[in-house]
């Protein structure tokens, strides 16, 4: 293929490879479709890439070059010998008028098996046709899906196609179609009480609708207004915490829990509630198993907000791993989870200091990792809130060999 020269108008002025779908812009110039519909969703003025006159959004404004096509399918076909692919005649791109007919059938009963059937396909099919199905109202048709199931209680397989269909939307989505997800669920409780509703029906046959309906609770969080998530109730944390329990499930639904505790915890009287639902327990639990460094970074954070109060601290000095596991990540996992780990044992030692936990602090390594940070190359603040530690305590710790050098020059008492 690379002897071959292929005849200049066959290549697209893109991506400067053979066209397998030209279409023809307003402005008269052909490129494949593929590339100029990626540039015009990615484009900020939405030109011309040729002449660069303007070119409207729209890929139904793009008109398929049947001609050139042909030639080149001819030319490939003829060249087949010297190692040129043939091209396949194109399926016709989705239409907002296919799609609305989609949705419309959602209303009537005995289609709407097959609609939704018809909808997961397409979406799971390119990123085109999610595109042309979030401007066709998809995304709205998937809430409402979803909120029914849920005020009936009743779960089949149509939630969890409707939970996949709106988690692809919303992933492929635009600046302008993600706004409009965020605005579709902002207000809307009811589809907040419905992805909380689904996350307690944890049985092996549902892990699949509960992988897909903890990153949506992520993105739904996120685009609330803070006001009314301090308001959030027990019973909610207390399912997320639950689900956390769940080895079973996937890695990102997760990081999306860990997500979603960590939006919520510094509004209202959530810190309060997450303790309440024993997440400090199990989030010890969760980093005994030396998780991966993306879930590590989530799981001190979030250790971080809730050892801030009281009853926070309480639970994690109780866990006979806590103090132990929060010293073995320091210096091994990332900058990230150094400063995270640092500040928790800033607050156990400052606010929840008894004679046991400080001595424990000796007994784990807790206290030759502070010293070790000291001697690390690591960032400045760091070696500051170890050493912070470090002096809160001198007294009880110097005749440890450990931190003699240390304690005994530096923060003589």
């Amino acid at each position: 293929m690379t002897e071959i020269e292929i005849p200049q108008f066959f290549a697209c002025p893109i991506s400067l490879q053979i066209m397998k779908d030209p279409v023809t812009t307003v402005t008269g110039i052909t490129y494949d479709r593929e590339s100029i519909e990626y540039w015009l969703l990615k484009s900020k003025h939405c030109t011309c890439p040729i002449t660069k006159q303007p070119l409207p959004r729209n890929a139904e404004f793009l008109t398929p070059n049947h001609t050139l096509r042909r030639l080149i399918q001819a030319w490939c076909s003829a060249n087949e010998a010297n190692g040129v692919d043939q091209i396949p005649t194109p399926k016709a791109p989705l239409s907002n008028a296919n799609v609305e007919m989609l949705v419309k059938d959602l209303e009537v009963p005995p289609r709407f098996q097959n609609a939704m059937e018809k909808l997961h396909n397409l979406a799971v099919e390119n990123e085109r046709n999610r595109r042309c199905m979030a401007s066709a109202g998809v995304a709205e048709a998937m809430v409402d899906v979803i909120t029914k199931s849920f005020k009936q209680g009743k779960t089949t397989s149509c939630v969890e196609e409707a939970l996949r269909i709106l988690r692809l939307l919303w992933s492929s989505a635009n600046v302008v179609d993600s706004n409009h997800m965020k605005r579709l669920v902002r207000h809307n409780f009811d589809f907040l009480n419905s992805l909380t509703w689904v996350l307690q029906l944890q049985t092996k046959n549902n892990l699949k609708v509960i992988n897909e309906a903890l990153p949506l609770l992520k993105l739904t969080i996120e685009a609330k207004d803070s006001t009314p998530l301090g308001n959030l109730g027990l019973e909610f944390f207390r399912v997320v915490v639950n689900v956390m329990k769940n080895r079973e499930l996937s890695q990102q639904a997760i990081k999306s829990a860990l997500h979603v505790l960590i939006e919520t915890c510094p509004l209202g009287r959530n810190r309060t509630k997450i303790v309440e639902a024993g997440a400090v327990q199990d989030l010890v639990e969760l980093a005994l198993e030396k998780p991966e460094k993306n879930l590590t970074e989530l799981i001190f954070i979030l250790l971080a907000h809730l050892c801030s109060c009281a009853d926070g601290r309480d639970q994690f000095v109780q866990h006979a791993a806590g103090i132990a596991v929060v010293s073995k990540r320091i210096l091994r996992v990332s900058p990230t989870t150094d400063d995270r780990a640092l500040h928790i044992f800033s607050l156990i030692s400052k606010f929840s200091a008894s004679n046991e936990v400080v001595q424990e602090m000796l007994r784990v390594g807790a206290v030759s990792k502070l010293c070790m940070v000291l001697q690390a190359d690591c960032a400045s603040h760091l070696k500051e809130k170890a050493r912070g530690v470090l002096r809160l305590h001198s007294k009880t710790w110097n005749n440890s060999p450990c931190i003699q050098v240390y304690l005994l020059t530096r923060f003589q008492r």
